[in-house]
């Protein structure tokens, strides 16, 4: 939600901004206490938000979501996609994140 509402806000005037899922089940140390196994390669993730961050495929995809689990673009959950949710989420990070500033 806050990287729809950012790179809408920006209105392409500015750095592509794409929510990604690097990938589900990992092999992050969250994935291994939370579930109790390895993960898949870390590396998986990693190659994904590098490809994000140069490519040129990604240049014009500000706002949308990109799920590595299924290896391309997809609509974000249905609440992302909610005016008034959004700015709710927006409000509260931008709220915390004030604080701790």
């Amino acid at each position: 939600m806050w990287s729809r509402s950012m790179a809408l806000a920006l209105k392409n005037d500015g750095p592509a901004i794409i929510a990604v899922n690097p990938r589900s089940m990992l092999g992050s140390k969250m994935v291994q206490q939370a579930f109790g196994v390895a993960g898949g390669d870390l590396r998986i993730g990693a190659d994904i938000l590098t490809r994000v961050a140069l490519e040129e495929e990604f240049a014009a995809a500000s706002g949308k979501y990109f799920d590595n689990d299924i290896g391309q673009f997809k609509s974000p959950h249905p609440d992302a996609l909610d005016p008034q949710k959004s700015a709710e989420v927006v409000r509260v990070i931008e709220t915390v994140l004030a604080e701790i500033t």
